[in-house]
């Protein structure tokens, strides 16, 4: 542990020598002193890590003081102490960001804790999240290699979440590198369990399956419209756990968590398939079938979800649902800005689906653009570059303004997505697709025991383009690459966020219910 250097101003300074020794003792140095404009002297030829400021001494009072060297010194923590319990003292302090509020008589303990709270307080998280991960890596691992079920599989991967945003916050990220690892195995008995499990879901309706894309709207929204409260439904694409998770506390504010429900998005996970199976309330060869003239197949060039708005008032059609509803899809800021002048009128419907496009955008753009590969070079930037959109866009906003109301939401997404690490490589026809998790197309030629290979797209419920037509999807982290150009395309598309195969992150998505606090 450094010598960490503490002021202490306090006019009775020398009735506080025991604390003072006290402190010594334990390592650390500190500098004594009378008076708020002493401290400002002292502050203006030394450095020091913590300033203890008595509220009550004469001349300069501590909240005077406290303003000056918030204004000189802005980031010098600075701990308070009074003898006065008094609200609006204790809130003046609070306002000028002090660090800790003591009132005396002083415990030589609860100095000590306070200075700890402050200085050691990352070293301290560190080496205790360090410690428990350890602790708990080998329940973890134990419990990956056991024959886990679909809510097993939940549990697992929202623990290796905790503890990965646990370890983000650590100084030394120590264990990153072995939870990184403990992914990788994760996600291959991962695969392993789709590939045993994802058809019998599909097709069996005896078995215990997971919710699923397309029963999100029969079973989680559907039955709280035309209650008498509007619905919102946000769906934030390309949203994974660890993105919520950094999320939840800003939307806790204003809400109340009112239940979870956690779901496997269907394969592709994409938002083709995906998002458009929420909407449609069916599995992709059913729209196909059913609304050939709003389903986009593989083949054709124009854009896969422009359709949703028609789906879903299909949808609500199909299940009886004689409501006023309404659709947005926000892709710029100008479209949130206008959504949010508008929220009076979306009042007045008894669902409101919503669709951020935000976190697809950031993916794509962080393949396409140096500058953003450069600002999102790990997970860990690429979760804060999500948690600033966050912080200043209209979504936020809009939930603000809706906690005011009498409203039922519902925060959900159509899929996740994983950093790809490692190349498979596949030869298709020139009508294969361009996605890097999974492709579909004639004749595809790829090791299929690194594959999840799909010689018949009727066992998974998929539309076939051409009756010779199978379906790959990558697993764990791995990515699909062309012979042709081999290098180059790897090397461009490693390391980038990348979505429609088999992960954990591509495919266990939340869904919460919200309540509003006020």
């Amino acid at each position: 542990m450094r010598n960490y250097k503490i002021l202490w101003a306090d006019d009775e300074i020398d009735l506080l020598k025991p604390h003072i020794i006290f402190l010594n003792n334990k390592g650390y140095e500190v500098t004594p002193v009378n008076s708020g404009s002493d401290a400002l002297d002292t502050l203006s030829n030394d450095t020091f890590d913590i300033v203890f400021l008595d509220e009550n001494m004469p001349g300069l009072t501590g909240l005077e003081t406290l303003s000056q060297i918030k204004e000189n010194y802005p980031s010098i923590p600075v701990v308070m102490i009074t003898k006065s319990e008094e609200e609006h003292i204790m809130e003046e302090a609070i306002g000028a960001k002090i660090a800790d509020y003591l009132i005396k008589p002083l415990n030589p303990n609860q100095i000590l804790l306070s200075v700890k709270k402050i200085l050691d307080n990352k070293r301290l998280v560190s080496e205790q999240t360090n410690m428990s991960y350890q602790q708990e890596f080998r329940t973890i691992s134990m419990d990956i290699n056991d024959q886990l079920d679909f809510q097993e599989w939940i549990d697992i991967y929202k623990k290796m979440v905790y503890w990965e945003l646990r370890i983000d916050e650590t100084e030394e990220k120590d264990m990153a590198e072995v939870l990184n690892m403990q992914k990788d195995e994760a996600n291959s008995e991962f695969s392993e369990f789709i590939l045993d499990s994802y058809e019998s879901w599909l097709n069996d309706p005896n078995i215990e399956k997971p919710l699923l894309s397309h029963r999100v709207l029969k079973e989680q929204v559907f039955p709280l419209v035309g209650q008498g409260e509007p619905v919102f439904l946000f769906i934030i694409d390309n949203l994974r756990y660890d993105q919520w998770n950094l999320m939840e506390p800003m939307i806790s504010e204003f809400y109340n968590i009112e239940s979870e429900v956690p779901f496997y998005s269907i394969l592709p996970t994409t938002t083709a398939y995906a998002r458009n199976a929420i909407f449609s309330g069916m599995l992709p060869d059913e729209m196909a079938a059913k609304h050939s003239d709003l389903w986009v197949g593989e083949e054709e060039d124009e854009g896969k979800n422009n359709n949703e708005k028609e789906f879903l008032e299909r949808n609500l059609k199909r299940s009886g649902l004689n409501v006023s509803f309404s659709y947005n899809k926000i892709l710029q800021k100008n479209q949130g800005r206008q959504l949010v002048s508008n929220f009076n009128n979306l009042m007045n419907n008894d669902l409101n689906a919503i669709v951020y496009n935000f976190v697809d955008v950031l993916s794509h753009a962080r393949t396409d653009m140096k500058m953003i590969r450069e600002l999102a070079p790990d997970e860990s930037a690429y979760r804060s570059l999500t948690m600033s959109w966050f912080q200043h866009s209209t979504l936020l906003e809009l939930l603000r303004i809706l906690s005011d109301k009498k409203v039922k939401v519902v925060i959900t997404t159509d899929h996740g997505t994983i950093r790809v690490k490692k190349p498979l490589k596949i030869v298709g026809d020139r009508n294969t697709n361009t996605n890097l998790r999974y492709k579909v197309g004639k004749n595809l030629n790829v090791n299929t025991k690194e594959v999840f290979n799909c010689k018949n797209p009727d066992d998974l419920h998929l539309p076939r383009p051409n009756v010779s037509s199978s379906y790959v999807f990558a697993k764990k982290n791995d990515f699909l690459a062309y012979p042709n150009n081999f290098n180059y395309y790897v090397n461009y598309y490693k390391d980038t966020f990348q979505h429609g195969g088999i992960s954990l992150e591509e495919m266990i998505v939340p869904l919460i219910h919200l309540r509003p606090k006020n």
